[in-house]
């Protein structure tokens, strides 16, 4: 795990994604996660687990992400060489973390938990590594019940389920407003790369 800005903390929130752009929902999953972490740390992976990087380029969101968290305090921002939970986790314990918490959204939960992680460490293995912190998003999350000692719910409160990075660009794309869902140290930067007019 190289930091991009912060650092060195012993109980960590990973809030992991691949940021074009990041959110203001992003940002209040960040904040939400400082009641279980002393930092929460936004993390761009080298390689994506299941995809190919298009669009904005990698250097580009990572810029995004180190100025998102210079922006708040007890957020730091880095990149990690692997992208499943599991090779972030390990990369969080070997830069010095003794507690790794993984932030996602239910829909996210629901992927990694149900994933065919074939001959690898199966969920209930994995979760001995890092515990899951689940935002609600188009429902709650419930944790298989072997699981729930290591899932736990984050609140968000209400007003952000409907905020996504998928939602800016769309609106940017229509020329529909979309700055205040995109926090404030980076809007000028985003409206430049969606050449928003």
């Amino acid at each position: 795990m190289e930091y991009l800005c912060g650092g060195g903390a012993k109980s960590v929130a990973l809030l992991a994604g691949a940021w074009n752009p990041p959110t203001v929902a992003h940002v209040a999953m960040g904040r939400a996660a400082l009641q279980w972490a002393e930092e929460v740390v936004l993390v761009i992976p080298r390689a994506l687990p299941h995809k190919a990087w298009e669009g904005v380029a990698f250097e580009k969101r990572a810029e995004w992400i180190r100025k998102v968290a210079a922006s708040e305090p007890g957020f730091a921002a880095a990149v990690t060489e692997g992208g499943l939970f599991l090779e972030m986790a390990r990369e969080a314990r070997q830069a010095g973390a003794e507690r790794v918490l993984l932030v996602c959204g239910r829909d996210a939960a629901e992927r990694i938990v149900g994933w065919d992680y074939g001959t690898g460490a199966g969920m209930a293995e994995q979760l001995d590594e890092y515990e899951l912190l689940v935002a609600d998003r188009g429902g709650c999350y419930a944790a298989p019940e072997e699981l729930g000692s290591r899932v736990h719910r984050l609140e968000l409160g209400a007003g952000w389920e409907g905020i996504s990075s998928t939602l800016v660009r769309t609106r940017a794309a229509r020329g529909e407003d979309w700055r205040s869902l995109v926090p404030e140290a980076i809007r000028e930067e985003v409206a430049r790369e969606f050449t928003v007019r």
